[in-house]
């Protein structure tokens, strides 16, 4: 799997507003309970290895959705765009999705799919 995490802590920008002891971006499901907010949470959707006739893959196709969670608008915004700017050098936005408001939690929610191209050597 590409190194979603590492690169993203390794962002100023990203620790400016996910913190870095720890940075608050957690797999899918792992995000503690009363986590401070903002804090994001990814998901593999899928994986597509780059298959040739004559040899194995040497690159795989990561499909990773993004989630984020704020108190409000605006840390949703400023978390999305720093993101972006950390990961676009590394893979490609292939979707950005809607915003909405959780019923139980109130918090202000959006997400965003990636395509990593990532090499298998």
């Amino acid at each position: 799997m590409p190194p979603l995490f590492a690169v993203c802590a390794a962002d100023a920008g990203v620790t400016a507003l996910l913190g870095s002891g720890p940075v608050r971006l957690f797999p899918f499901g792992d995000a503690p309970e009363n986590v401070a907010k903002p804090y994001a949470v990814y998901q593999v959707l899928n994986g597509l290895p780059e298959n040739y006739l004559d040899e194995p893959p040497d690159v795989d196709d990561w499909s990773i959705q993004i989630d984020i969670y704020a108190n409000n608008i605006p840390d949703v915004k400023g978390v999305l765009n720093a993101l972006r700017r950390a990961l676009e050098p590394h893979c490609y936005i292939e979707r950005l999705g809607g915003t909405s408001t959780e019923a139980a939690t109130n918090l202000k929610t959006t997400n965003f799919d990636i395509s990593w191209y990532y090499p298998t050597r």
